[in-house]
């Protein structure tokens, strides 16, 4: 299946694996690239040298394309993001952030630039900064979706745009790339589908917790790190969405995140203030989460831990490798054309009378 996508990426498959922090690693970015779509590597969680180790190791992997992440609102976001292209990396997806400096220095050396994005607005700025396609974030999507479900957002931000888009939020099976290709999109990112992948880090007691819930057990709530969330709805969870968290204790578990994770705190603390007092903040909820997402994902303990989901999650029965995901969606994709066309061929021409 060819699209714009495919064929500015180079790439098989119109499919993506987004970047999700502690899950989107080496290995599962360099089976996608390999499965025939594009993975993208989640470097938020690491210092520079370890986002250029990352990166190599993915390069030892795959001879494929594949793309680094940068949430450009957090500490650290922009050295990771000056490595990525010291890397020359094929793709950089930034989000949060004004790219233009990206899209000049990745364009320089011939890489290709994907803009995250959740409402119009934000697509014609990024259009403006000259990305080359955009990521377009649907209400359904794990973390930070838009206010807009997907079969909404990507026809609204097509009306106001030609640049290609890679859908995401709600997508996980064939069916759902065709629904994002007659949407106006010309791909799709399936982050919760391989994030439960035999490839994937994330630990099997939560895979098995994955594959047990429905599409209606996420909550979605601003109160799990100040900006408007999708977590998988769990005891722990819900106990903690139930109110918001204090502005200093946000402050003392972000501290503690970041020590439990080898970040220098001096460092750290003058790169936050350099941010000002609003997005010191928000980096301080965002780092008060850290913890807790690390721990649901890579020791599956969700009794102190919170899941990032989407509601996707109750369409995932199983964690098979990526390969068999990939060829399960690509074939899921030709039964879905094949049933639209045969509907369409079997329904009468309708016409209106039109009385004299």
């Amino acid at each position: 299946m060819q699209t714009r996508i495919t064929r500015l990426f180079g790439i098989r498959y119109p499919v993506f694996c987004p970047g999700m922090t502690y899950v989107s690693n080496a290995t599962l970015v360099a089976a996608v690239s390999n499965a025939g779509g594009l993975g993208i590597l989640a470097v938020g969680h690491l210092g520079p040298e370890e986002t250029r180790a990352e990166i190599r190791r993915v390069r030892e992997l795959t001879d494929k394309p594949f793309g680094v992440g940068v949430a450009l609102i957090m500490p650290g976001a922009s050295q990771n993001a000056e490595v990525a292209i010291e890397e020359r990396v094929p793709v950089l997806n930034f989000s949060l952030g004004k790219g233009d400096w990206i899209c000049q220095r990745v364009h320089a050396y011939g890489g290709k630039v994907i803009a995250t994005v959740v409402n119009e607005k934000h697509a014609l700025g990024a259009e403006r900064a000259g990305v080359d396609a955009l990521l377009v974030t649907g209400h359904e999507a794990a973390a930070h979706g838009g206010d807009v479900t997907s079969l909404v957002l990507v026809p609204a931000i097509r009306q106001v745009t030609t640049l290609p888009i890679i859908a995401t939020g709600g997508f996980g099976t064939g069916g759902g790339l065709v629904a994002a290709l007659s949407l106006g999109a010309d791909a799709v990112a399936m982050g919760t589908r391989f994030a439960t992948s035999r490839e994937s880090p994330v630990h099997e007691r939560t895979k098995e917790l994955i594959i047990g819930k429905s599409v209606s057990d996420t909550i979605y709530s601003s109160n799990f790190d100040s900006m408007p969330c999708r977590v998988m709805k769990t005891p722990t969870s819900e106990k903690r969405m139930a109110k918001k968290l204090t502005l200093w204790r946000a402050l003392w578990k972000a501290l503690l995140a970041a020590r439990e994770s080898g970040r220098p705190m001096l460092g750290l603390i003058v790169e936050v203030l350099r941010n000002g007092l609003e997005q010191t903040l928000k980096l301080a909820y965002f780092g008060a989460a850290t913890a807790e997402i690390r721990r649901a994902i890579i020791d599956g303990d969700h009794e102190r831990g919170i899941q990032l989901i989407g509601q996707v999650q109750g369409l995932v029965h199983d964690a098979p490798p990526v390969a068999e995901i990939l060829a399960r969606v690509m074939t899921e994709a030709d039964t879905a054309l094949a049933n639209v066309n045969a509907q369409a061929a079997a329904t009468p021409a309708v016409g209106l009378a039109v009385a004299e």
